[in-house]
């Protein structure tokens, strides 16, 4: 015959743990996934009447294409680029000033650290005021959702800003 005993710290400890596990799966259920502060809340500047911007459903090259003449980009069909990135964990001075751009304009990549996402790069075919070359336009999008992007020329003594307008980047 087999006797087992325990005591009641083991049952107690045993039943934290229990709980603990009950209650990480409550959570991973039942909570959202995050979504930017902007999503899908975003307006448009300039014309004077409010325009909405949709950060989500982003999942086709149209989609992607669709999102940016929300702004009045006209770009190329087919993108220059696509590529598989991995937000660092610790941001250096480059990040951290390219992560202030994103904060400008209601996003965060802060909150993706060590997640791997996709880049598309389009040409812009009809950015007014820069003669000074090819004029780039990149979004970031983390599970059909964009979370980052910026409008770039491809000049070295060029810009970037937001999808919105020029913020100044030191």
């Amino acid at each position: 015959m087999f006797i087992y005993t325990c005591r009641a710290g083991t049952i107690r400890f045993f039943a934290v743990i229990v709980l603990a596990a009950a209650a990480l799966a409550a959570l991973v259920i039942f909570v959202p996934a995050y979504q930017p502060v902007s999503a899908g809340t975003g307006t448009e500047s300039g014309s004077g009447d409010a325009v909405k911007v949709s950060y989500d459903k982003i999942k086709t090259n149209e989609d992607r294409v669709r999102f940016l003449s929300q702004f009045g980009y006209e770009v190329a069909e087919d993108p220059l680029e696509t590529a598989e990135i991995t937000i660092p964990e610790k941001f250096d001075k480059v990040y951290a000033g390219y992560n202030e751009i994103q904060k400008a304009q209601g996003l965060d990549l802060s909150k993706y650290r060590r997640k791997t996402v996709m880049r598309y790069t389009y040409e812009v075919k009809n950015y007014d005021g820069y003669n000074g070359g090819r004029v780039l336009a990149n979004v970031i999008v983390y599970r059909g959702r964009v979370i980052g992007g910026d409008i770039c020329s491809a000049d070295p003594q060029g810009f970037v800003h937001g999808f919105e307008g020029a913020i100044k980047m030191q």
